[in-house]
C-alpha cells in the first residue's frame, strides 16, 4: 500500500507491517548459545572471580552491561505496552509478545557472556539486576501514538548503540563484535516496525504531529531507571554512543524520516509542535558543537 488516504488504509498498513515482520523473524531465527566463546568457561567455585580477569576495557564492559540491565527490564515495559495497546489493533498486541521473546535473548545473551568471559563480577551483577527490576519503570507517556513514537527512537538509538559498540569491540573481541551486530538486526526489524506505523499516522493526519513533540522534547532512553545511569553513559562515550550520536545518527534521522519538515498541519497546535521539532534540532545540535569543540 502506497498512501494512507482514510482509517481502513491505515488499519491494513499495520496488519501488513505486522505480517511482513512476522516472515522476516521467521528467516532471521537464532540461537545465543551459538554465539557464546563457552571455551572460556571456568568454575567460580574453583577459581573465583577477581578484577584483574577483565579482557575488555571498562568502557566497553559497562556498555555491555547497561544494554543487559535495560533489555532486562522486560516484565515493565511489556505491562506498559499490553496495557497501552489493549483496546488496539490485534496486530499491534501481538507484536508486543513477539518483541518480548527477541529482548529477551538479547539480555540472557549479554549476561552470559559478560559472566563467561569473566568481564562481570556475577554477584554484582546480580544485586544491579535485582536493583533496576525493584525499581521498575514508569512511562508519562498515555496514548499509543506517543508509544510508538518513543519506541521508535528508542529502538533506532538501539540500533546505533549496537553497531557503534560493535565496532569498537572489533579490537578486543571480534566475537563480541559479531554478537553485538547480530543483536542489532532483531533491533532494526522493531524500529522498522514502529517507525513506519508512525510515518502512516503522520500521512493520514499531520495534526498528529503534536504526539511526536512531546516525546521528542522529554525523550529517555528505558535504562534510566538505573541510579548511575548518568555516569554510565559518559563513560560509555568513549565506547562510541553519547549525545552526539544520538542527535546525529537517531533524532536527526527520525526526523528525516518522518519528513517533519514537509508536513503541512491544518491546526495552530501541529504548526507548533512542527516548529519546536525543527527549532529543537537546530537547538541540541549547536550545543553539541560547541561541547565538542571546547
Amino acid at each position: 500500500m502506497n498512501t494512507i488516504k482514510n482509517q481502513n488504509d491505515l488499519e491494513q498498513k499495520i496488519t501488513d507491517l505486522y505480517l511482513r515482520h512476522q516472515k522476516q523473524r521467521a528467516s532471521m531465527e537464532w540461537n545465543f548459545y551459538g554465539y557464546m566463546p563457552w571455551d572460556k568457561g571456568q568454575s567460580f567455585s574453583t577459581l573465583p572471580y577477581d578484577k584483574s580477569q577483565n579482557t575488555l576495557p571498562q568502557e566497553l564492559i559497562i556498555a555491555i552491561e547497561t544494554s543487559m540491565l535495560t533489555e532486562l527490564n522486560l516484565p515493565w515495559y511489556t505491562t506498559f505496552l499490553n496495557n497501552m495497546f489493549i483496546d488496539n489493533l490485534e496486530p499491534l498486541q501481538n507484536f508486543v509478545h513477539t518483541w518480548v521473546s527477541e529482548e529477551d535473548q538479547h539480555a540472557s545473551a549479554l549476561e552470559t557472556y559478560l559472566i563467561l568471559t569473566r568481564n562481570a563480577d556475577p554477584k554484582e551483577l546480580t544485586k544491579v539486576k535485582k536493583e533496576i527490576l525493584t525499581t521498575g519503570w514508569d512511562s508519562i507517556l498515555s496514548e499509543p501514538l506517543s508509544s510508538m513514537v518513543y519506541t521508535s527512537l528508542q529502538e533506532l538509538g538501539t540500533v546505533v548503540f549496537y553497531k557503534n559498540i560493535a565496532k569498537y569491540a572489533q579490537q578486543y573481541d571480534p566475537d563480541l563484535s559479531t554478537l553485538l551486530l547480530r543483536i542489532a538486526k532483531d533491533e532494526s526489524s522493531h524500529y522498522a516496525f514502529y517507525n513506519q506505523i508512525v510515518d502512516a499516522h503522520l500521512e493520514l493526519n499531520p495534526d498528529l504531529i503534536t504526539y511526536v513533540w512531546p516525546v521528542i522534547k522529554n525523550f529517555k532512553m528505558p535504562g534510566g531507571s538505573l541510579s548511575d545511569f548518568d555516569d554510565r553513559m559518559k563513560i560509555i562515550q568513549k565506547a562510541g554512543y553519547g549525545p552526539e550520536e544520538y542527535v546525529n545518527q537517531v533524532l536527526e534521522v527520525l526526523i528525516r524520516r518522518w519528513k517533519i519538515s514537509k508536513l503541512n498541519p491544518i491546526t495552530s497546535e501541529g504548526k507548533e509542535a512542527q516548529k519546536n521539532i525543527l527549532q529543537y534540532l537546530e537547538k541540541i545540535k549547536r550545543i553539541n558543537a560547541r561541547l565538542k569543540n571546547r
